[in-house]
């Protein structure tokens, strides 16, 4: 297991800044996923990280080290890469071994850690077919296996399930974390999946224009989003979002939401103005709440265990509803929408999320 260390890391193709100043302490062990949309910049950190891609800013230190100029051959660490990149010509015990021998590794330590990647895996009856005899998981179960006959201190995932369906993707999930937790090394994964991301991750840097927006477990940041562009990327279905006017009074602050009567709040850390504030969609209630308004139902998605409604309030804003399945709405119904303060989210007009003081 590695510790890795980035402080001040950039990278710049010209006056093109795909990475800032990137402070990141990546722990001893632990599995850290880094998310955020097509072009923020995580498959580049990654290949940084790998030693594919020199870094313009800054250092990479892997347990103290500097190894901004190490090649990545010498890093010990192993890339698993979105293609499974296998050798069509050779049977999975040679794609296995064929890196092991070209480091001129004695034959019975080869044939031991293919034995060990492979039974690990549960690959063992593949071992002697060729790629175009294996389905897409299983290509997939052995370009891990190739990473992992190299016994890394650091394993770096550049979304590897992206090429599989949806269905292989789950079984794919489930057999990464239970791979996690047998050998314990330090695991740092990139997907645009935030689904990967909150069931595979110890913690999650969410990144967006190179620039990391917030660093925690994934329950940190689905319940205390730092920031809405945090807030409206994690979960799924996607947070509410309310345009919404803040007023102090003696009394404590009040807020007029669109499309919602004006409410009592507790005291919030900034001036009277526009505020923003997010409310989860399994945390609004049909007829309850403490707050409510009034909305028609535009869409009914019946997700067998759950309906996701979305409402159009009178306002003409329109707010995503989930929870338990039912069959008695439909488009056109009239409802009653409501929430409790204590299920809200606050933001400034920066995006900054307010706290109560």
């Amino acid at each position: 297991m590695v510790a890795l260390t980035l402080r001040n890391t950039g990278k710049r193709y010209g006056a093109l800044s795909i990475i800032q100043n990137m402070n990141l302490d990546v722990r001893e062990g632990e599995f850290l996923v880094l998310v955020g949309p097509s072009g923020c910049g995580k498959s580049t950190l990654l290949r940084m990280i790998a030693g594919l891609e020199d870094i313009t800013d800054g250092t990479i230190a892997m347990d103290g080290r500097v190894v901004n100029d190490l090649p990545a051959s010498k890093r010990e660490l192993s890339m698993v890469f979105q293609s499974y990149a296998l050798y069509p010509h050779m049977t999975v015990a040679k794609n296995l071994a064929f890196g092991l021998e070209n480091m001129k590794l004695p034959r019975a330590e080869v044939q031991r850690r293919v034995a060990e990647a492979a039974r690990i895996l549960q690959i063992e009856k593949l071992l002697d077919r060729k790629p175009r005899q294996l389905s897409g998981g299983q290509k997939q179960r052995v370009a891990i296996g190739r990473a992992i006959v190299r016994e890394p201190k650091l394993f770096l995932f550049d979304e590897p399930l992206s090429n599989l369906d949806a269905e292989l993707r789950v079984q794919m999930r489930a057999e990464l974390a239970s791979l996690y937790a047998r050998l314990g090394t330090t695991m740092i994964y990139v997907t645009h999946d935030q689904v990967e991301a909150m069931t595979l991750a110890s913690r999650i840097v969410v990144l967006r224009g190179g620039k990391i927006e917030q660093v925690g477990t994934p329950q940190e940041l689905y319940e205390r989003p730092q920031n809405l562009f945090v807030a409206g990327f994690i979960g799924s279905p996607k947070i509410n979002m309310i345009e919404s006017a803040l007023k102090a009074g003696s009394d404590g602050m009040e807020v007029a939401a669109k499309g919602f009567q004006a409410f009592k709040v507790p005291r919030l850390d900034t001036k009277d103005g526009a505020i923003t504030i997010c409310i989860r969609p399994s945390s609004i209630k049909l007829g309850e709440g403490s707050v409510q308004a009034q909305g028609t139902v535009r869409l009914v998605e019946y997700l067998g265990n759950e309906t996701l409604l979305h409402i159009a309030l009178n306002s003409g804003q329109t707010l995503l509803v989930s929870g338990k399945a039912t069959a008695s709405l439909k488009m056109g119904d009239t409802v009653t929408v409501g929430f409790e303060l204590a299920d809200l989210h606050y933001f400034d007009s920066k995006g900054q999320r307010l706290e109560a003081i």
